[in-house]
């Protein structure tokens, strides 16, 4: 396979990325509106990511059945419309503020948002990774992670447009939910006469195993069940913690920041998706001498110490840590998929919906960060230094992802080479 062939392809993933980018972006900055709105504890403002990505550990396994049933085009499509109604559903929970049925249908419009979201997660994030080289997949999803995190921090701006995230007014919100739903669906719609070629990862069709020339494809084409891969269990888990220490500084600068008493908070929502460019950058051209593997180390030891400076220094200072928490986290999404679902074989599709369901990360570790805030606070307002305790739990989580970096990815598997 050309990749030049894939050229066209390749451009419509990249605008699939930025949707889901704006997506969670706008999500991220949800949580305090609706805090204020509702008058919510941080654990609850915090359902909103839940209701999301909740999603993904329900409808994870079906979107890979679906795939398999009408191909990666059709379930593209299906899933901006899907996106596209939630959206929608956004206006009237918007112009219901005055009364807790609002949140609701927040949350509701907020799980549908997030069924398109897996479907569109399953689709893409395979097609990029099984286009050959496979070697290059991590370099190929830090170039789409550009467009998915410039989207995530621009989500937020244009929303705060609309409304002021001091003072929220909570219906104002209908107009650019209508005008980002309308501009989905139209997407959907041009997608109907857009090609796009389907593909299958090498050894997918077993009737193809005679013809192979890779040890890992064929190993893998050998075993009866998913459950045989123990790399592949262990990368799920991976990806789980990984989607949530993403999510968590996205979805709680904002907070962070009001906590330190800073003028303009929404401005600091770009911290982290800044961070995350820059390195997108620094891993298109690191992965050239890099291994997937051995990038993955080095990011995940860069988290680490970010993470710890997040917690001791001073909460102005601490706060753009979380850039450095971006920039490590750019490598992680594309080096985690690569290692994880190279020379699967058949058994790829399979791999990718186990993977999108592990994104259910992204709503168990910022709720779990909500309602350790919760736990710590001793007043009704969260301190600066209640934050940066909470914040703690990104050692452990970072601590997993060196260990899959080092050893986990190659566990069950005779030869590695990513």
């Amino acid at each position: 396979m050309k990749l030049n062939k894939y050229f066209l392809p390749l451009i419509i993933i990249a605008f699939a990325f930025f949707i889901i980018g704006f997506g969670v972006g706008i999500n991220g900055i949800m949580v305090p509106i609706l805090e204020q709105t509702f008058s919510l504890s941080k654990g609850m403002s915090y359902l909103v990511l839940t209701a999301t990505f909740s999603a993904f550990l329900v409808f994870g396994g079906p979107s890979g059945w679906v795939i398999k049933k009408i191909g990666y085009k059709k379930s593209l499509i299906i899933a901006l419309f899907i996106m596209s109604f939630g959206m929608f559903l956004f206006i009237p929970s918007a112009r219901m503020s005055a009364s807790m049925t609002g949140f609701y249908l927040f949350l509701v419009a907020s799980f549908i948002g997030g069924i398109g979201n897996t479907l569109l997660q399953t689709t893409i994030n395979p097609y990029l990774a099984i286009i050959e080289p496979v070697e290059k997949a991590a370099q190929r999803m830090c170039a789409m992670g550009i467009m998915n995190q410039s989207a995530w921090f621009l989500g937020p701006i244009f929303l705060s447009l609309f409304i002021d995230v001091s003072n929220p007014a909570l219906e104002k919100a209908a107009i650019p939910f209508g005008m980002a739903a309308g501009i989905i669906a139209l997407f959907a719609l041009a997608m109907i006469f857009i090609p796009l070629p389907e593909i299958t990862a090498e050894g997918e069709i077993e009737e193809e195993d005679v013809n192979l020339n890779s040890e890992l494809v064929i190993t893998a084409n050998r075993k009866k069940s998913i459950w045989q891969f123990p790399h592949l269990l262990l990368g799920v888990f991976a990806l789980f913690i990984y989607v949530g220490v993403e999510t968590l500084p996205m979805a709680s600068v904002i907070d962070f920041a009001r906590s330190i008493g800073v003028d303009s908070p929404a401005r600091y929502s770009m911290i982290g998706p800044v961070g995350m460019i820059i390195g997108y950058v620094i891993s298109i051209f690191s992965l050239q001498w890099l291994s997937q593997s051995k990038g993955l180390i080095l990011f995940s030891l860069i988290a680490l110490t970010s993470s710890i400076l997040l917690v001791i220094l001073p909460p102005h200072i601490a706060i753009y840590f979380l850039s450095g928490l971006g920039l490590s986290h750019s490598i992680m999404w594309g080096c985690i998929w690569g290692l994880t679902i190279t020379s699967m074989g058949k058994f790829t599709k399979s791999a990718a919906s186990m993977l999108i369901v592990a994104l259910v990360g992204g709503a168990a570790i910022p709720l779990t960060f909500g309602f350790l805030l919760d736990a710590i606070k001793v007043s009704d307002i969260a301190l600066p230094s209640d934050f940066q305790t909470a914040y703690r739990i990104f050692i452990p989580c970072y601590l997993y992802i060196l260990f899959y970096a080092l050893i986990g990815h190659k566990i069950g598997r005779k030869t590695s080479k990513v």
